[in-house]
């Protein structure tokens, strides 16, 4: 996989996960229980995913294209 697309699916993934935590507190709040538990929970793993996904990323090599900086 590109380092490109790992990076879109990082940012999808913790955004969409704090997204989807933020939906189901709120769902929690206005008295949905199991749906707002089931979104906190699909929230929490999407975005657990998108930090691991940050640690692959880190480990990928650099592309080839891109220029390499000479620390003196």
């Amino acid at each position: 996989m590109k380092p490109a697309t790992v990076e879109v699916w990082i940012w999808v993934l913790i955004y969409g996960g704090l997204f989807g935590v933020a939906v189901g507190v709120f769902t929690l709040r206005g008295g949905a229980s199991a749906l707002g538990w089931t979104l906190v929970a699909l929230g929490t793993v999407a975005t657990v995913a998108g930090a691991a996904l940050v640690a692959v990323r880190a480990r990928m090599e650099p592309p080839d294209s891109a220029p390499q900086r000479r620390v003196p």
